[in-house]
C-alpha cells in the first residue's frame, strides 16, 4: 500500500484528498497498488469534515513516518513549504507540489535533492492547473529543440480580458465580478500585475533551456493599463488583447523571457482562449508547433494534475524520473533591446508628430475623435520607448504585437 501525507488542507489540499478518495478504485489501479492518505497536516482542526481524523499539526510525524513515502505540499508561499519539502526529500520521501511560487524559486535545489535521495520532486500542477504540459516536456517532446513556449497561463486575467473585450465593461468592474466569483483572491495583484504568470514562465523557460531562468530577470506587465477603448481599437483590427507569458530562444542562445498584454489575431489559437481557460503554445524545431488546452486553475483541476504525479512517484519508488533543470544559470536577454511591433493609440491633437515619429498604419474609429490608433513596424523596444516617451500625456496607451 502506498501512503500519502497531504501538507496543508486549503482548496487544493481537500481537492487532492477528494481526488484520491473518490477515485481510489482508477488510482490504485494506475499506481500499481492501493493508495491511502494517512495524514492531512493543517494548522487547523476539521472536526466536521470527514477526513478529519487524519488531521494532524506536527510535520515530524509525517516525516519520521516510515509509511510515508509521498507527500502533496500544497500550503503555498516560499516559507514553511520549502522547509518541509526540503526535510521530505531528505528523508527520502518525494514530493509533489502546484506551489509554483516555490518551484520557481527552488526548482534546482529541490531536484537536485530528490536525485541524492532516489525520490521525486513533481511540479506538474504548478503551471497550467489541470493541464498536463510539464510531463510532456519532459517525455514526450525530449527528442525537441524546443524554439519557443508562449501561452495563456493565468486565468483570472483571461477572464477579466475575456469580458472587457465580450461585454465592453471596465477593467474595476470585471475584476469586481471575477472576485465575487472567487476567480480573483480579495487582493488580485499577484494576478493582475502578472506576477503569477511570471512564475509560471520561469518554471518553463527553465525547462525549455535545461538551465535556471531567474523569474527575477523576467520582464512582467500586468493588465491594470488596458482600457475599453483599446478593445474598440483591437476589433476594428480583427485582433484581441490577451496577456502572454512568451520564452523564446534568440540566434545568440539567450533566453527572450515577457509576461505582458498582446494584440493577438483573431485567427491566432490563443486568441480563441476564453474565459478562465488556459493554453500553452509550444514549437519545436522538427515537431512544429503544439498546444495545451484546459482549465488553468479551481479545485479538482489542479487537484487531479497533482494527484498524477503521486501515481508517477508510486510508480517510480526509489528511481529518480528525469527532471532537465540544473542550477546554471541561463542568459537571459535584455527586452529592450529585442524588435517588437506595436500599437499606440494616440490623441488626435499629436496626430503629425506621432505619424512622423513611428511610421505606419493608422486605424481611427468613425465617430471617434478624441484619438486614434497606429500600428507600428518592427523596432527595438528601446527606440520605441524613447519615441513613445517624447509624446508625454498625449500617448494614451501602447501594447506589443504578437
Amino acid at each position: 500500500m502506498v501512503k500519502v501525507a497531504v501538507l496543508g488542507y486549503g482548496t487544493v489540499g481537500s481537492g487532492v484528498v477528494e481526488v484520491i478518495e473518490s477515485n481510489n478504485a482508477q488510482v490504485s489501479r494506475s499506481a500499481g497498488e492501493e493508495m491511502h492518505v494517512k495524514y492531512i497536516l493543517d494548522l487547523r482542526d476539521f472536526p466536521e469534515d470527514p477526513y478529519g481524523d487524519r488531521v494532524v499539526h506536527d510535520i515530524n510525524l509525517i516525516l519520521e513516518d516510515p509509511e510515508i513515502s509521498i507527500v502533496c505540499e500544497v500550503m503555498g508561499g516560499t516559507g514553511a513549504a520549502y522547509q518541509f519539502s526540503k526535510q521530505a526529500l531528505e528523508a527520502g520521501k518525494s514530493v509533489c507540489t502546484s506551489n509554483k511560487e516555490l518551484v520557481a524559486k527552488h526548482g534546482p535545489e529541490l531536484l537536485a535533492l530528490a536525485r541524492e535521495h532516489n525520490c521525486n520532486y513533481l511540479f506538474e500542477a504548478s503551471v497550467g492547473g489541470g493541464i498536463p504540459v510539464i510531463r510532456p516536456i519532459n517525455s514526450s517532446l525530449t527528442a525537441e529543440k524546443i524554439l519557443s513556449i508562449q501561452g495563456i497561463v493565468n486565468g483570472t486575467t483571461n477572464y477579466i480580458l475575456t469580458k472587457m473585450g465580450s461585454q465592453g465593461a471596465d477593467f474595476e468592474d470585471v475584476l469586481k465580478q471575477a472576485q465575487e466569483l472567487g476567480y480573483a483572491e480579495r487582493n488580485p495583484e499577484a494576478d493582475v500585475e502578472g506576477h503569477d504568470a511570471c512564475r509560471k514562465l520561469a518554471i518553463l523557460s527553465s525547462l525549455m533551456t535545461g538551465k535556471n531562468v531567474d523569474s527575477d530577470q523576467i520582464y512582467t506587465e500586468g493588465i491594470t493599463r488596458i482600457t475599453t477603448a483599446d478593445f474598440d481599437y483591437a476589433k476594428a483590427a480583427g485582433m484581441t488583447i490577451k496577456l502572454l507569458a512568451i520564452g523564446r530562444l534568440t540566434e545568440e542562445g539567450r533566453v527572450l523571457a515577457m509576461v505582458a498584454p498582446f494584440l493577438v489575431g483573431n485567427t491566432h489559437p490563443l486568441a480563441m482562449v476564453n474565459d478562465v481557460f488556459n493554453a500553452i503554445f509550444i514549437t519545436g524545431n522538427m515537431l512544429g508547433d503544439s498546444m495545451y488546452y484546459g482549465r488553468g486553475a479551481g479545485k479538482l483541476p489542479t487537484a487531479s494534475a497533482v494527484v498524477s504525479d503521486v501515481i508517477d512517484c508510486a510508480r517510480n519508488q526509489g528511481r529518480t524520473i528525469p527532471c532537465f533543470w540544473d542550477s546554471e544559470s541561463a542568459e537571459v536577454a535584455d527586452v529592450s533591446e529585442t524588435e517588437q511591433r506595436y500599437f499606440l493609440r494616440v490623441k488626435a491633437s499629436a496626430k503629425a508628430e506621432a505619424e512622423a515619429a513611428f511610421p505606419g498604419r493608422i486605424l481611427e474609429l468613425p465617430g471617434r475623435q478624441e484619438d486614434f490608433g497606429l500600428f507600428t513596424g518592427a523596432m527595438k523596444e528601446k527606440d520605441f520607448n524613447e519615441k513613445y516617451s517624447s509624446l508625454g500625456d498625449r500617448a494614451l496607451g501602447r501594447i506589443r504585437l504578437a
